[in-house]
């Protein structure tokens, strides 16, 4: 990891072009431009919110389209990095066979880049805080490290999934699919507080829940998405029970992940 900090620190200039390019060329030739980065969560939250009319999930005191709107800026920015940085390498085929330089600054881009989206969804969560009249705590100053921490998560299952899939192109396909199923097991239609009522209090799933449990949290986006709507609309600090099995899991898969891309990278050329 030391050697990516590096890379990261001296190709950040290459870094800035490639994400302006990408997102330049992501809306330049689209009709409704950088308003797809608008649509796509508010016609979720509307569609959630649908839903929890019907369904009736305890959402407290806050109104159910801010808890929702807060959980999906984390788990779209997770989601989009995802996307577009596990197909990154073979997106930039025609580069990699001209000129070398360190190929993660492919899947690194694809994450950064998502950075745009995620500060425009932040000010739409903010106009929506004004009409409901929700009032953001101090607490909001744990965002960044929240963030942070969603972009190493990211960047965990991008460097493995980029490397795989420029040798097995299923992988790019079958992630839509994997992604819809990882936001029904994460805290995003429904507060991580229901999870843990569920299985902690209620112990629905008998001798198995406090297994359960901790499979759930072990869901690093579980933890940031809880940690978001502890910090933004309860004013409480991030759950360290919530987040550490996820920690965990991004502590190990990281390095991994980047071991394993370097190893790929040798014969990206040849492949793509």
């Amino acid at each position: 990891m030391i050697q990516f900090t590096r890379t990261l620190l001296r190709y950040h200039q290459l870094i800035a072009v490639m994400a302006w390019k990408q997102i330049v060329v992501r809306y330049k030739q689209s009709y409704l431009g950088l308003a797809w980065a608008i649509l796509k969560p508010m016609m979720l939250m509307l569609v959630f919110t649908l839903l929890n009319s019907f369904v009736g999930i305890s959402h407290g005191s806050i109104p159910y389209p801010v808890l929702a709107f807060t959980a999906l800026i984390p788990w779209i920015f997770f989601q989009e990095s995802i996307s577009d940085g596990v197909i990154s390498v073979v997106t930039n085929a025609a580069l990699i066979r001209k000129i070398y330089f360190p190929r993660e600054v492919f899947p690194l881009t694809g994450v950064l880049t998502k950075l745009v989206e995620f500060g425009i969804n932040a000010l739409i969560l903010g106009c929506l805080m004004w009409y409901f009249r929700v009032v953001p705590a101090a607490t909001i100053v744990w965002i960044p490290l929240l963030l942070l921490y969603t972009v190493l998560a990211a960047l965990s299952i991008v460097l493995l999934g980029a490397a795989v899939n420029v040798f097995y192109r299923d992988v790019g396909t079958m992630l839509p699919i994997l992604l819809q199923l990882l936001m029904y097991a994460s805290p995003v239609i429904y507060p991580m507080s229901l999870v843990e009522k569920k299985l902690s209090v209620d112990r629905v799933a008998g001798a198995w829940s406090d297994l359960l449990l901790y499979l759930y949290r072990s869901n690093p986006i579980a933890g940031v998405i809880d940690g978001f709507q502890r910090t933004i609309l309860y004013g409480q600090p991030p759950s360290i029970a919530t987040l550490w099995p996820g920690m965990i899991v991004v502590a190990v898969l990281l390095p991994v992940s980047y071991a394993v891309f370097k190893r790929a990278e040798l014969h990206f050329a040849d492949v793509v």
